[in-house]
């Protein structure tokens, strides 16, 4: 046998040996089979910006004829869904401000009238432009709505009367968009990197440096030490915190500074929440930890557990642009409810009451990920 074939025999039996090495750790051999499949359907199906179902208050203050025919408008494109019906404009800038709607409608009183005696009539059109996607497709579908239903009633006008003056427009739109007027994309994209980084530094290193002691066989010694399960916890979480909390904190210094991001929100409670948040991505680290035996292992578990969050949280891709079945998925990971909760505070300077729902959501993560971190925590000590 010639040199050239014993190389070749030796590197297909080194190949043979990796292969048998990977077929044996199934969960990564799992992992890494079903992430490219998970990712084609994720991006499919969630990586779309064609808005649609932009949730809609509306103050009918007319009550007539001519404001119904207006909202069957509305409700005739798939742009808007009628979320909600609102007694006052403060109610309409309620919903607004907790991001239950995204746009509002507020039609005067005397929309009606005005009409119906040829007049033009201002209706007011508000915009959430916390999201610029969505504010930018609503605005566009709002000032065509209110064109169109005006074009037509100035031709039931013209059919009535032969000749005269000449017909006034019947609709003047007038849109008013909130928070950030000037649709700047990284208002919306800089806090959510808040989020982003917190989940993401908390998660792969908790992960990994539990694993890493295990690898190598460090863990047993402290666990023969008086130091107990609970103390070598929180002295595993604290620094991993630390270090995500700095680079938050930096994100948010440079977005201020340099791109001017407006923080019309409490400091204070902003921190408080990113505490909470932090704490729900580390126990999931913990959790991650416990079920992954090589680092390796634990990385690629925090990838496939992390993916999924970033696409469908609405970091990314707005949530009213994905299929009804992925909005429900979206409400299955804490970087949704958090996101809510920091472009709230930030863009629209909300307080704690507004945030209560997204607040108790966070709460019930924490709560429950770090029950089961620690049962399986304790299992693995022992």
């Amino acid at each position: 046998m010639d040199r050239g074939n014993v190389m070749i025999a030796r590197t297909l039996s080194i190949v043979r040996k990796e292969f048998i090495q990977m077929l044996r750790d199934r969960r990564t051999v799992i992992v890494t089979l079903v992430m490219p499949v998970m990712q084609l359907f994720l991006l499919g199906y969630a990586g779309t910006t064609d808005v649609r179902n932009v949730p809609l208050v509306v103050l009918d203050q007319s009550q007539s004829q001519q404001s119904r025919a207006l909202l069957d408008a509305f409700r005739a494109t798939d742009y808007f869904t009628f979320a909600y019906e609102a007694a006052d404009e403060a109610e309409v800038r309620r919903l607004i401000d907790n991001g239950q709607a995204k746009t509002g409608l507020i039609i005067p009183p005397d929309y009606g009238e005005k009409v119906a005696r040829g007049q033009t009539v201002p209706v007011a059109f508000i915009i959430d432009g916390s999201d610029p996607t969505i504010a930018s497709t609503a605005l566009s579908a709002a000032i065509l709505l209110g064109q169109t239903e005006s074009a037509k009633l100035q031709v039931e006008r013209l059919a009535r009367q032969a000749s005269g003056p000449a017909v006034t427009p019947a609709i003047d739109m007038r849109t008013q968009v909130l928070y950030n007027p000037d649709m700047v994309s990284a208002f919306f994209i800089i806090p959510g990197l808040i989020g982003m980084i917190l989940q993401t530094t908390t998660t792969q290193l908790t992960a990994a440096s539990i694993v890493r002691e295990r690898e190598r066989g460090t863990i047993e010694q402290l666990i023969v030490t008086p130091i107990r399960p609970l103390e070598l916890i929180i002295g595993k979480l604290v620094p991993n915190a630390t270090i995500a909390f700095g680079n938050a904190l930096e994100v948010l210094l440079i977005g201020t500074v340099w791109f001017h991001v407006p923080v019309r929100g409490s400091i204070v409670l902003l921190l408080a929440m990113a505490g909470l948040f932090a704490l729900t991505t580390l126990n999931i680290g913990m959790l991650i930890s416990t079920l992954a035996h090589t680092q390796q292992e634990a990385q690629i578990m925090s990838v496939f557990l992390l993916l999924p969050s970033l696409y469908l949280s609405g970091f990314f891709f707005p949530i009213a642009a994905m299929p009804q079945p992925l909005q429900w998925a979206s409400r299955l990971f804490p970087l949704t409810y958090f996101l809510i909760i920091v472009r709230g505070i930030v863009l629209k300077g909300v307080g704690l009451t507004l945030l209560l729902p997204e607040f108790g959501a966070l709460v019930a993560f924490a709560s429950l990920v770090a029950v089961l971190a620690a049962s399986r925590f304790r299992k693995r000590l022992d």
